[in-house]
């Protein structure tokens, strides 16, 4: 079974189609909605985790790229700068998933993108800019 999490990123024109229920029956794939910013006549946003068998998934993901969706990986979304970082630890306290965690005898920020859910809550916490969100 392969996994993936990514940005949906709608059209205006396909805000009230129904691309996730569309993605689970017709292409048999498990869609976990993460986080959604869904706007009447604006562009929308899903950060979905999609799983299934990977010509299921290469299907569903080539048939809402053909509906107009841009996709694209959770991973190309979220940045840290550890050259501005000063691993001051304020952000590991606040992330929810444990993407930015804390080596505590090297007192050591780290950041794994596989956890991340981009739930933004490490951008105000990050007095120096150090976490980037790019929708």
């Amino acid at each position: 079974m392969a996994t993936k999490r990514l940005t949906f990123n709608f059209p205006p024109h396909l805000i009230d189609q129904p691309v996730t229920y569309q993605l689970i029956t017709e292409h048999n794939l498990k869609v976990n909605i993460l986080r959604a910013r869904i706007t009447p006549r604006e562009w929308g946003r899903l950060v979905v985790e999609i799983s299934g068998k990977k010509k299921n998934l290469d299907a569903g993901l080539q048939f809402a790229t053909d509906l107009g969706l841009d996709i694209k990986p959770l991973a190309l979304d979220v940045q840290w700068n550890a050259n501005k970082c000063i691993e001051c630890t304020a952000c590991s306290s606040v992330c929810p998933t444990g993407a930015l965690s804390v080596e505590r005898k090297e007192m050591h920020v780290s950041f794994d993108h596989e956890k991340c859910i981009a739930c933004e809550l490490c951008i105000p916490a990050c007095p120096y800019e150090a976490m980037q969100i790019r929708f």
